[in-house]
């Protein structure tokens, strides 16, 4: 391979949680390992990875010039994103006006509702729910109402469209958002999935809010669909949230951005976003952006699926092979598994709380998967070196899952 994806990185006192963060937030953080272990850090939604060089040279270009005054966004930067939507979405009608900054893709989801919406109204999202969007709604005054997603005869995560409706109708719901490719269980949504749930949106004049920060890690030749493509409801009605930070590991340095085709929605929601006065861009960020949606980018990303594709075959495999009563889909994008441990507590009679205490005793750092509405459930991050994936699962053979 042209990139290094197969070493580890040293993360320490590199202002990174994932490793500085072990044991500093209880109820979130895992615990430190025992002596004797290091940690295999498995649970902070970032990637031990070393980010695409494209990226650090347009940073370091940029910081020779010894000024970083207030500026706007330059043609480059809109560019960049229409290209990268164009040639890794099929997406080609995408203008400069069509696209509006977001300090976040959870900061976007309430502007959005903001907009849809009045404080306490009722919003409708998918369970096993991430928990960034559990914390941003409940702490901005609106109401979860969730819609479990259900396995079908082949064990795949499906939505269940006779529970949205009734749901939209007997709770009065404006709004949802929806998580294309989902978090935390990886599924890629089809157009045809997306299709059926966007026309009892449509049928509902329910308002749509689309988290599509996971859309550019796709495995196994999965194939994304951009909600706001599936008709022209969802063209004029949905808000879509994008950033590279997932795909490049970009989350420290801040900077998402929106897509909105509706002029009069997008008039409103750029109004709401601007009222507290602090959705601006970081100079360096858009020169982040700029060097993430390049050429050395794409092929980038283009390694980076392959090698989190192969982490998630070989884990998926030694999970069902090994681990009795553990059960998983195999994600289609992102690189999280979430794991579901219900047969296996009952059998052993253990609390998921153990498994998780003795995983982290043994370095293995992953997540507690309850706070994403998983009662059984351990999120798993696979965004390392395969040598290191290989190891935490052994770890897990020899001392937790017995």
């Amino acid at each position: 391979m042209k990139f290094k994806f197969d070493e580890m990185l040293e993360r320490h006192g590199k202002d990174a949680i994932a490793v500085d963060g072990l044991g500093t937030v209880p109820g979130m953080s895992p615990d430190k390992p025992k002596e004797g272990f290091d940690a295999i850090p498995m649970w902070v939604a970032d990637m031990n990875f070393a980010t695409a060089p494209s990226i650090q040279d347009a940073i370091i270009e940029r910081v020779k010039h010894p000024a970083f005054g207030y500026f706007a966004p330059t043609d480059e930067y809109f560019n960049a994103i229409i290209n990268w939507h164009k040639d890794r979405k099929n997406v080609n009608d995408i203008k400069p006006c069509h696209i509006g900054y977001e300090n976040g893709v959870l900061g976007g989801v309430i502007s959005a509702l903001n907009v849809f919406c009045s404080k306490g109204d009722k919003v409708l999202v998918h369970s096993p729910t991430y928990i960034g969007f559990t914390m941003s709604l409940v702490n901005n005054g609106y109401n979860i109402i969730h819609s479990e997603l259900i396995k079908d005869e082949n064990g795949n995560w499906v939505m269940d469209y006779e529970d949205m409706e009734k749901k939209i109708v007997d709770e009065k719901i404006s709004a949802t958002i929806m998580c294309n490719p989902h978090n935390p269980t990886g599924r890629v949504w089809t157009k045809d999935e997306l299709k059926k749930a966007v026309d009892i949106f449509e049928k509902h004049n329910v308002k749509i809010v689309s988290d599509e920060i996971w859309s550019d890690i796709l495995l196994n030749g999965s194939v994304q669909t951009p909600t706001q493509q599936v008709s022209p409801y969802a063209h004029e009605n949905t808000v879509a949230l994008y950033a590279p930070s997932k795909t490049f590991n970009l989350a420290g340095l801040v900077g998402s951005y929106h897509i909105i085709y509706n002029e009069y929605l997008r008039n409103r929601i750029l109004k709401e976003s601007s009222l507290p006065h602090y959705n601006d861009m970081n100079v360096l960020s858009m020169h982040a952006l700029i060097g993430a949606y390049s050429k050395t980018g794409n092929e980038w990303t283009d390694e980076l699926k392959e090698v989190i594709s192969k982490n998630v075959n070989y884990a998926y495999d030694f999970i069902k092979d090994n681990f009795k009563g553990v059960s998983l889909s195999k994600p289609e994008g992102t690189y999280m598994l979430f794991l579901d441990f219900e047969e296996y507590c009952k059998e052993k009679n253990v609390d998921v709380g153990e498994i998780l205490k003795k995983g982290w005793d043994v370095g293995v750092a992953y997540q507690d998967g309850r706070p994403f509405n998983g009662k059984y459930s351990i999120r798993m991050n696979l965004a390392l070196p395969f040598e290191k994936v290989k190891e935490a699962l052994d770890r897990l053979k020899k001392y937790v899952i017995l």
